[in-house]
């Protein structure tokens, strides 16, 4: 009976004392997480899509409130939730948040089947990653897309397909939130985050090839050459032409389509813009009337009346030394 009261009384001591030891560490390594970080994460949308720079929505609500108590989350932004769920994520820390401009993603080639037509079958494991590692692809160009569909598995909000009859992918921009994930998927950096524009309008080049001009022509119809008229024609200062690639700076674009019209490849985009309505057709040089001659009516002759023929009386004949009673008074001998 003694040995079994032993055992209790040095186990109990045995946990009292590591209890102990337990709470004093707990105290002494105790990490200290700020309630609000978990305030600002209900209120994220939850998406975990990394658009925002950080792992999940975990990482974005912590790195806005040390925004918060350094004085600014300038700079923070939720491309899913949009300025909605920013709004109410700065009324939660007091602080007040600049409304950024919507952006959208946007792919930078236009060489469908059409224009840049299959010179190779690729036989390989069918993703954009594994094509592009063994080289330029089913065609020629070495920087258009490969339409492998990369960038449709990465996209958690069905924004993005591959048109199966140009072979390239295609964003919806009503679902797309701008969120980045495409862009990382791209092997070819073909797909850029722009601006939206008002009323979704916006200019940009869809060409992303580096290639010279002969060389870039024979591989896409539609390519870039790195002319420069566009950027000659910017009157912004927008566009600027390096390694025989144009690129338009969404910052800086007025949205004016003048380098629409000059660029000879047709390789700039102009998007959502009003179809212009068509040139008047040149008016035909009008001939001058000439006026048909009024057909006269033919005039009624008079009835030729023939005079009365009046017969000169006939002359006497003259006996010999007869004298003629006239002015002449010639004498007949």
């Amino acid at each position: 009976m003694n040995f079994i009261l032993i055992a209790v009384i040095v186990l109990g001591a045995i946990g009292l004392i590591a209890a102990l030891v337990l709470f004093a560490a707990s105290k002494k390594f105790a990490v200290y997480e700020d309630p609000r970080i978990a305030q600002v994460n209900e209120v994220l949308p939850g998406a975990n899509c990394g658009g925002c720079g950080f792992a999940g929505c975990g990482g974005m609500a912590d790195a806005l409130v040390k925004g918060a108590d350094a004085g600014s989350i300038d700079g923070l932004n939720c491309p899913v939730g949009g300025a909605a769920v920013m709004s109410q994520v700065a009324d939660l820390l007091g602080m007040a948040v600049a409304n950024g401009e919507p952006k959208v993603a946007v792919v930078r080639c236009n060489g469908t089947c059409e224009h840049r037509p299959k010179i190779a079958e690729y036989a390989g494991l069918r993703t954009c990653a594994a094509m592009h590692a063994c080289g330029a692809g089913e065609t020629a160009c070495g920087f258009g897309c490969l339409g492998c569909g990369d960038c449709v598995e990465a996209c958690q909000f069905d924004a993005i397909r591959i048109n199966p009859e140009t072979g390239i992918a295609e964003v919806d921009e009503e679902k797309c939130v701008a969120c980045g994930a495409c862009v990382k998927a791209c092997p070819r950096h073909i797909i850029e985050l722009r601006k939206k524009g008002p009323k979704g309008r916006r200019v940009y080049v869809s060409c992303v090839n580096h290639d010279k001009g002969p060389v870039a022509m024979k591989a896409c119809q539609v390519s870039c050459i790195g002319c420069g008229k566009c950027e000659k024609e910017c009157n912004f200062g927008a566009i600027t032409v390096e390694g025989n690639l144009a690129y338009i700076d969404h910052e800086k674009c007025r949205l004016c389509r003048k380098c629409v019209t000059v660029c000879p490849k047709h390789a700039i985009i102009d998007v959502n813009f009003p179809t212009p309505p068509p040139a008047p057709k040149p008016k035909e040089p009008v001939a001058p009337k000439v006026e048909a001659p009024k057909a006269e009516a033919p005039k009624a002759e008079a009835p030729q009346v023939e005079a009365p023929k009046v017969e000169a009386p006939k002359a006497k004949p003259v006996s010999k030394g007869a004298m003629l009673d006239t002015d002449s008074s010639i004498t007949i001998k």
